[in-house]
């Protein structure tokens, strides 16, 4: 895995990770009966976490997408010999 997002992007993943997962945290603690706080929690420490390695899975299947989407389009080019 080699990055795929850049500095400045990772540390504003990190950011807002944070602070939804205290957010999140927050809620949990004042109404621990709603899943919905968990799901927000595990989304906010992904969004952490892709900053911390800087990869980002999403953006990953996105260029491999637009790279195969190339590769199809010089392949079905057709050349006039003439």
């Amino acid at each position: 895995m080699r990055p795929n997002i850049g500095i400045v992007n990772a540390l504003v993943r990190i950011t807002f990770g944070a602070t939804i997962l205290a957010w999140a945290t927050a809620k949990m603690v004042k109404h621990p009966w709603r899943d919905s706080y968990i799901f927000i929690a595990m989304l906010a420490a992904m969004k952490m976490a892709e900053g911390v390695t800087r990869f980002c899975p999403l953006t990953a299947l996105f260029e491999k997408y637009q790279e195969q989407t190339a590769e199809k389009e010089i392949e079905t080019t057709v050349i006039n010999p003439t």
